[in-house]
């Protein structure tokens, strides 16, 4: 019945999103993703990453099957565009796999395995519909928030030494490699986050049911709670407010200034900044940084190859949000604040009437709210008293991921094997 009723919600909000794409002349969520299944597709990592975790429910034979499935209508569709001079792009054939396995376990599957193939092919169609929504609500931000904030969270980072400004100098100063590096890790973290739920769910298919908390459930529940606050704090990052957007391609007139990242902005005297049309106000909170954060947090359970990679896809995403321009340093503190308190929410979900975790959500949540509030109405203050607010800042921060980590470390003690008995000796004869 969950799982039923997150269906309907979630087929419900992609016709709603849909509605209101079209209302502004744009294809929805829906329109998006029934092209893919002929035309190119805008990503087909994530198209294969969501057959990946789709085929957790597979044997090995039937994966085998899958894949060379996949492989074999993308060959064929490239076959077909090249002469035909069409955009070049891969990815279909995982879809085409994906939406095979859904008539397969309606048609040729029964009882508990057709309801186990029927969740696997609904968790590998969340994460692609969790990409056309959110690229849905970022064009809906453009549309209805004419005006954005930039200058508060500006102001307001001062209290933190302007860390994008830092960064990106930083950035810049590595050159195209460190680029190139820093784009494929915050372009991919999608694909990231499925290698780690993949690892989390690989006894799906013995054990004929999936455990009651997986990353993919954080990850889509961060994807869709994260743009409602876009609503109502828009902001489109220092690239493009303080600098001449992403790639050279946007800012020009409606920038503050040519300032990212070589001059310091001014901390005084913010206000409402209008912006275009296009530019997504996707700045607060920083979803990139919740969701590298919980990609760290759930690959802390894996093998060391895996800790290691969480901890790498972790920093390397922080430094690409602030060395790009993407955010403000107050975005990732938000970011994080949001991380915690929406996986805390799940996990205490999972528990029933758990009061530690209640008591974790609302401080998580309390302290969100004092965030926003702060940069929105005490930036001023925040950036004449620095060696004040950044503390604050961090502390609070702090305050939410320590109550986050020592009540989990109740939930999940740590069992420390005995030592094995050791033989007494024995007397020597006489």
């Amino acid at each position: 019945m969950l799982w039923t009723a997150a269906g309907v919600i979630a087929l419900a909000f992609m016709v709603a999103l849909e509605i209101a794409a079209r209302h502004y002349g744009m294809p929805g969520p829906i329109t998006n993703q029934a092209r893919e299944v002929v035309f190119a597709p805008a990503s087909g990592p994530l198209l294969y990453a969501s057959m990946a975790l789709m085929m957790v429910v597979l044997t090995w034979r039937e994966r085998f099957v899958a894949a060379g499935l996949a492989v074999g209508i993308d060959v064929v569709f490239a076959l077909v565009r090249w002469p035909a001079g069409a955009d070049m792009n891969f990815g279909n054939g995982a879809l085409w796999v994906i939406l095979g396995h859904a008539v397969v376990a309606l048609t040729r599957r029964t009882g508990r395995e057709r309801v186990l193939l029927l969740k696997g092919v609904g968790l590998g169609l969340l994460l692609v519909a969790g990409r056309k929504t959110g690229d849905a609500w970022l064009l809906i931000t453009s549309k209805t928030r004419p005006t954005v904030l930039d200058q508060y969270l500006a102001s307001a980072d001062h209290a933190l030494g302007n860390p994008s400004w830092a960064a990106g100098r930083i950035v810049g100063a590595t050159g195209p490699v460190g680029h190139h590096v820093l784009d494929f890790v915050y372009t991919m973290l999608p694909v990231a986050a499925v290698v780690v739920a993949v690892w989390q769910l690989r006894d799906v298919a013995a054990e004929r049911r999936f455990p009651r908390h997986h990353l993919v459930r954080t990850f889509l529940a961060i994807g869709l709670l994260g743009p409602a606050v876009y609503m109502i704090f828009p902001v489109v990052g220092p690239v493009f407010a303080y600098g001449d957007g992403a790639w050279g391609t946007g800012g020009g007139i409606w920038a503050v200034a040519d300032l990212w990242p070589h001059t310091l902005p001014p901390a005084g005297g913010p206000q409402h900044m209008p912006y275009d049309e296009f530019t997504p106000r996707n700045c607060m909170p920083s979803l990139h940084t919740a969701w590298a954060v919980v990609i760290f947090i759930h690959s802390r359970t894996g093998p060391r190859a895996l800790r290691w990679a969480g901890t790498f896809w972790l920093v390397a995403t922080l430094t690409a949000t602030l060395g790009f321009g993407y955010h403000y340093g107050v975005d990732l503190l938000a970011g994080v604040v949001f991380a915690c308190t929406v996986e805390a929410a799940l996990r205490t979900f999972d528990r029933g009437l758990d009061w530690r975790g209640v008591r974790l959500v609302a401080h998580g949540t309390v302290v969100f709210a004092a965030l926003l509030v702060s940069y929105r109405y005490l930036p001023v203050q925040m950036a004449a008293h620095p060696w004040l607010a950044g503390p604050l800042l961090l502390l609070a921060m702090a305050s939410v991921v320590y109550g986050y980590a020592r009540t989990t470390r109740l939930w999940d003690p740590v069992t420390v094997p005995l030592p094995a008995p050791q033989a007494r000796p024995q007397p020597e004869p006489v």
